[in-house]
């Protein structure tokens, strides 16, 4: 009878368990997940036989949580957790191997185990689809942001391009009326150079904001580098960065779109730009090799934590506040580069900052 009794209590305190687990996933808040795994881990130490030698420990991608005081030598059952039937970490149950052994586990505790483990994770499974459930909203919004973004450059660049030939071609009319070498033909030189200077920026909003067939050329690509540059020295000046171009060669000729490259190079040089801190320098290296080119970007800024280095090339994945990335940067250089049958990778920047490599083929 006694031990009938005995039997009972354990299987109450194993459904009591059962209960107080659903009852804290179903009440989990999604930015809490520790604080539920915390209480689950106490939940389920009151369900064991031994529940004052019993210890917790839930061990996952993400979290690690004990209820272990000290450290002490154990014997335990264990259970996998598994997300989307992939294992993803492990519940386990232990006693101190002084005063137990294996067989003081009972055979109904291995079945709870094994369905709070099941529980921890669907909790996890419901984590995940949350955070893509959100991430899925705030790619739509980047989309529509993008879509607006690429109608109202376009009817900027329509309205400027009128109004900047008109002042390119009256200008040449009335340089060629003046006197060569006189002040005012210098002066109405640097309105056509600046001018110039201003269609060609049109240009490169009109780049950004649609896709245009891709071109490819033979095409020196030390000119195109230098002229990227030089339409980000304002930026550069602003955020007080420095930048360096270096080159061995006067000519290194790639089969290659040209726009699609100073798309490339913005994207990166913006970003490097983005993440150092004044005073520093980034630095742009073109290396020419008998079978291949090389285009290095380093910057002296906070490096790419290790957690994120796969994620950096996803389209929509910023690490920028809300507002000030669209996270499709450097998917769309990774996207460029292997349409020219390259690659990118990156690496760290010893002490501090990254360093990006791109590889061009001579095809």
């Amino acid at each position: 009878m006694i031990a009938a009794e005995a039997k009972l209590k354990e299987r109450i305190k194993e459904l009591t368990c059962l209960y107080e687990v659903t009852s804290i996933i179903v009440n989990c808040d999604y930015t809490e997940i520790r604080v539920a795994l915390e209480a689950i881990a106490a939940s389920l130490q009151k369900a064991w036989q031994y529940s004052k030698d019993t210890c917790i420990y839930i061990d996952t991608e993400n979290y690690t949580i004990t209820t272990e005081k000290e450290k002490v030598n154990q014997v335990f059952l264990e259970s996998k957790i598994t997300v989307f039937n992939k294992e993803k970490g492990k519940l386990k149950v232990g006693y101190p191997s002084s005063k137990y052994n294996i067989k003081d586990f009972l055979e109904e505790e291995q079945q709870l185990l094994d369905n709070v483990a099941l529980e921890i994770g669907n909790l996890l499974e419901r984590k995940e689809i949350k955070e893509n459930e959100v991430l899925i909203k705030r790619q739509v919004e980047q989309s529509d942001r993008l879509r607006i973004l690429g109608e109202i450059t376009a009817g900027i660049a329509h309205e400027l391009n009128t109004p900047l030939a008109n002042i390119l071609g009256f200008t040449e009319l009335l340089k060629d009326s003046i006197p060569s070498g006189s002040q005012a033909s210098k002066d109405l030189e640097k309105i056509i150079n600046s001018a110039i200077y201003s269609r060609e920026v049109v240009k490169k909003l009109m780049f950004f904001a649609c896709e245009m067939p891709q071109q490819k050329s033979l095409v020196n690509i030390i000119p195109v580098t230098e002229d990227a540059i030089a339409l980000l020295n304002a930026l550069l000046k602003t955020n007080k960065v420095k930048c360096k171009f270096k080159s061995g060669e006067e000519n290194v000729l790639l089969k290659i779109d040209k726009i699609q490259l100073t798309q490339v190079l913005f994207n990166l040089i913006i970003n490097a730009i983005y993440f150092s801190p004044e005073g520093s320098t980034i630095t742009i290296e073109i290396i020419d090799k008998p079978n291949q080119v090389l285009v290095q970007i380093t910057d002296e800024g906070t490096g790419i934590p290790e957690a994120i280095e796969d994620k950096i090339f996803e389209p929509f994945f910023t690490t920028k506040p809300f507002g000030e990335g669209s996270g499709l940067g450097l998917s769309v250089v990774h996207g460029i580069v292997k349409s020219h049958q390259g690659s990118i990778i990156h690496r760290p920047n010893n002490p501090q900052g990254t360093i990006f490599t791109i590889t061009f083929p001579k095809l």
